[in-house]
């Protein structure tokens, strides 16, 4: 690499230098919320973050929605439509995980190289703001009907204080979600187990009543496609919960000889094998729920709390209520915490590109639990099947987008070998996934309504899928993969991967924020004339993208030959 050349005198003089907000500043709070994760800061083992993001896992609203999908459309088709959507967001998940731990970035980021382009990845940063605070309200309701049966609490005040309640958490970052996963731990095992022993000695014959049961909206205990259809639709809501996986396994270890085989498994198993774990509680859900309807009724059978409480009175007798409390509880902060965390990172990235100002992550986690606790306040749980089922159109698009591009245009040819997420480099949007995804949402949601009659209805989200599937890897052919990349970066190129890890952890000082950043987040800028940070390129708003003009052959900005070492700098 040559040294710094001296700037032509077509750029303007550098604007200065930018000190960033306090809370935007450290990054004890921030856990680079906008940035590549870097090696130092993935202090972690592969256990110690599969296990945090496995935590995240122990929403219980998968045990509402297994059960509203089963009381809906019967065991058979429920069950099938339950199994079907898991082995879809396995799939899907697995190019997803392996990317953002190999490379340290969110889900954000990720999308933003996977064939979406710089603003093209804005829309899904709103897709997955959504997905937490839906998903935010719908635990956060189900922790409020809990406490109202346990102390009384009318969930109108229940539901402002599951807000209030994460926000010490959440705002201390990824050190203090860690903590909280493994602390509530055992305790979430053991509620989460003991029920189904409890019943297994209790209603010995309840699964095979379960096996035959036709709904309670006359669906009936066979098969049937339509309702199978629309079951699916509903369980792949869920398809979105990679992203909140990818914001924990950024911080994986490096990938090495020695711990590539804990490696794999924690990667496997926190990312795409959060669903094997979320299919088993739907159905374990609508279970539990079924063993309950004829004592509690329809609408407290698909409240988690009430066929919990039911589950554990024949050995836990007054017991069961505040047993029941607590482990709902428990639960629904495991996942709220991680709810309001990936939100904020998500707000982070959209309003940073759209204002190009970044006060700090931790500000984002007011916007995202005020509009949770708006939508907590409207009852949305009372609209639950409707409002996943249109949700997991868009959601499955994006999804589906992201894994071709990872399995099909890179192994291709037509996309970079790595992802690259950094303004300098990329189109503002990108048609292979940002087209792809807007195609198959748009024509899915129509079918959605109606229109396309009642198998297009029920079937949407697999037109949603097939279309993305298919249209990211013909727009990336047809366009020869020419919007993935702006121009070359010079470190990595369109078509290496960066391997030497000592090249890869040095440091370089941004022109801007003068702050060492190791060379993935790095970019060469001709305005400043030298290296600038991932974020201090998207908050500058005046450069007008010179370096997309620059010539491809033009001189290499970056003073390669003066980096530091992490090693020299601690």
């Amino acid at each position: 690499m040559t040294d710094t050349v001296t700037r032509t005198e077509e750029v303007n003089p550098p604007p200065p230098k930018r000190s960033y907000a306090k809370l935007a500043a450290d990054e004890s709070r921030e856990d680079y919320s906008l940035r590549y994760a870097p090696h130092s800061f993935r202090r972690w083992s592969p256990s110690m973050v599969a296990g945090t993001a496995l935590g995240g896992i122990a929403y219980l609203a998968d045990f509402a929605i297994g059960a509203s999908i089963v009381f809906t459309y019967g065991f058979t088709s429920g069950t099938a439509s339950i199994l079907t959507a898991a082995t879809i967001i396995f799939i899907t998940g697995i190019p997803i995980a392996k990317a953002c731990a190999k490379y340290g970035l969110d889900m954000d980021l990720v999308t933003r190289g996977a064939g979406f382009g710089y603003f093209g990845s804005t829309l899904t940063s709103l897709i997955y703001a959504s997905f937490t605070f839906i998903f935010f309200a719908l635990e956060g309701s189900i922790m409020a009907q809990a406490m109202h049966q346990a102390v009384g609490l009318p969930v109108e005040i229940g539901y402002l204080v599951t807000t209030l309640i994460v926000i010490p958490i959440v705002f201390r970052g990824m050190g203090a979600l860690a903590k909280v996963q493994a602390w509530t731990q055992p305790i979430w095992i053991i509620g989460m187990i003991l029920p189904f022993i409890i019943l297994a000695f209790e209603a010995p014959d309840a699964w095979g009543a379960f096996g035959s049961f036709g709904g309670t909206e006359g669906a009936g205990s066979g098969f049937d496609w339509i309702g199978f259809g629309l079951g699916t639709g509903v369980a792949l809501s869920l398809i979105a919960q990679i992203g909140e996986q990818a914001d924990y396994l950024r911080f994986m270890p490096k990938k090495t000889e020695q711990n590539k085989r804990r490696w794999n498994l924690a990667v496997l198993a926190a990312g795409p094998g959060w669903v094997i774990i979320g299919a088993a509680k739907q159905l374990g859900g609508a279970f539990l729920a079924f063993v309950a309807l004829e004592a509690v009724g329809k609408t407290h059978a698909l409240e988690p709390i009430a066929p919990q409480l039911e589950a554990l009175k024949p050995w836990l007798g007054s017991v069961a209520l505040p047993a029941a409390a607590i482990f709902v509880i428990v639960s629904q902060i495991k996942i709220n915490v991680t709810n309001a965390y990936s939100g904020s990172l998500s707000w982070s990235n959209f309003f940073s590109r759209i204002t190009h100002k970044h006060p700090g992550r931790v500000w984002y986690i007011f916007l995202n639990l005020a509009i949770a606790l708006t939508l907590m306040e409207l009852n949305m749980f009372a609209a639950l099947n409707k409002l996943l089922g249109f949700y997991s159109n868009v959601g499955i698009a994006w999804i589906t987008a992201v894994a071709a591009d990872l399995v099909i245009n890179k192994r291709m040819g037509w996309s970079p070998k790595y992802i690259e997420f950094k303004r300098a480099y990329l189109y503002a949007v990108n048609p292979a996934g940002f087209g792809a995804m807007t195609v198959a949402s748009t024509v899915s949601i129509i079918a959605f309504f109606g229109v396309f009659g009642e198998y297009g209805e029920a079937f949407s989200t697999f037109i949603a899928a097939g279309l993305a599937l298919i249209l990211c890897p013909l727009i990336a052919w047809a366009t020869k993969g020419k919007y993935y990349l702006a121009r070359p970066n010079p470190v990595n190129g369109p078509d290496v991967v960066l391997e030497d890890f000592a090249a890869e952890t040095a440091t370089h000082d941004c022109a801007v924020c003068e702050t060492a950043y190791e060379l993935p987040d790095i970019a060469d800028c001709p305005v400043q004339n030298g290296p600038i940070c991932s974020l201090c390129c998207s908050l500058d708003a005046d450069c007008g993208d010179v370096c997309r003009k620059a010539p491809a052959d033009g001189p290499v900005l970056m003073p390669l030959p003066t980096v530091r070492t992490i090693a020299e700098q601690v």
